[in-house]
């Protein structure tokens, strides 16, 4: 009887061993990585059949006892991506730290919200459509800007990391909070003398006439000379904007688009339009609270490829600048237009 109780306290012994070791063993039984989703309220239990089913583990008594080890431990929900062979120890701990998968929502500088829906569409835990619904309600900044009519130009350009529980809601929410840290910054030890909305609506429009930083605060610059003097804007990418909402765009600017009484078709309508057409980063914002000294009312794009401007201060240099142009790139002329609405860029099709 006691050689029994002793060789059965051995082979106890020798199994106890060979579980503790089997924690601390690697083990891969998938091919391509794979991610387990863990809802809110998933029990241990369930975590290791997850586990064990996808291969992440070899049993499912491995996390059993690990847990059990960490009694205290708290597990997290989420999304967790398992990509090479892993301990059943290292597993509850990174499930235990929630270090959750996450994925990574780019948003360029000058994205409008239209664009930033086709991006959020791509993934298939998210709806575009949603998106531009939550988009459109300005609720997230009316205290910042209460005349701006959605979120458009507060929806900061920036890398973002969500999960697949998150809302477009909350996408939005991130977003207008990460405008809120930077508008702070720039804000900081400035008088606030322009409403925020007009700021970050010229601050849109310059982020969408010109990449080159350099130019930001001549673009600027021009807008406000022509505010100033009672000009209409003609900034082609308002006219883009209007069409947009009105959901007519064609890839180009036409004659119907220039003549639409869309609010934020600047051709027809003088001053700034009732919001921003994009989301702008913070160097056009800064342009736009500090625009350049200049006497500019008007640019047009340089024909070398450069992404840069030929700036002008009255509408004769802006001609012979136009027609430079016209010859580097071989378009033909428009018919002259009638002064004071002289378009700055050349990118309509009659």
């Amino acid at each position: 009887m006691k050689r029994t109780l002793i060789v059965l306290f051995g082979l106890a012994a020798v199994t106890a061993g060979c579980a503790w070791v089997s924690l601390y063993a690697s083990y891969q039984g998938f091919r391509d990585p794979v991610i387990v989703d863990f809802a809110k309220g998933t029990s241990t239990r369930t975590m290791a059949e997850e586990l064990e089913r996808n291969g992440v583990i070899r049993y499912g008594w491995q996390f059993l006892l690990a847990r059990a080890l960490r009694p205290n431990t708290r597990l997290q929900a989420g999304e967790y991506r398992f990509a090479r062979a892993d301990t059943p120890a290292n597993i509850l701990s990174r499930i235990a730290r929630g270090d959750v998968f996450f994925y990574e929502v780019v948003v360029p500088e000058g994205s409008n919200i239209f664009d930033i829906a086709a991006i959020v569409g791509r993934y298939d835990f998210l709806s575009a459509a949603a998106f531009l619904r939550a988009a459109r309600d300005p609720a997230l900044i009316r205290d910042l800007a209460p005349h701006a009519p959605t979120l458009e130009g507060y929806l900061f350009p920036a890398t973002y990391r969500i999960t697949r529980s998150t809302s477009v809601k909350q996408l939005c929410a991130m977003m207008t909070a990460q405008f809120r840290k930077h508008w702070r910054e720039l804000q900081a030890g400035r008088p606030q003398q322009t409403p925020v909305n007009d700021a970050v609506t010229l601050a849109s429009l310059v982020e969408k006439e010109t990449g080159q930083a350099l130019e930001r605060p001549i673009v600027a610059s021009v807008y406000e000379n022509r505010l100033r003097k009672g000009m209409t804007l003609d900034c082609d990418p308002t006219t883009i904007y209007a069409a947009l909402l009105d959901e007519r765009y064609r890839g180009t600017i036409y004659r119907s688009d220039l003549n639409s009484n869309n609010a934020y078709n600047t051709y027809r309508h003088a001053g700034l339009p009732p919001g921003p057409i994009a989301n702008p980063g913070v160097a056009s914002l800064q342009a736009a609270l500090m625009p350049a000294e200049t006497d500019y009312l008007y640019f047009v794009a340089k024909a070398d490829g450069s992404g840069e401007h030929q700036f002008s201060e009255t509408i004769a240099q802006h001609n012979v600048a136009v027609q430079q142009y016209r010859r580097a790139t071989n378009q033909q002329p428009d018919p002259p237009p009638a002064p004071p609405k002289q378009h700055r860029r050349q990118r309509r099709r009659k």
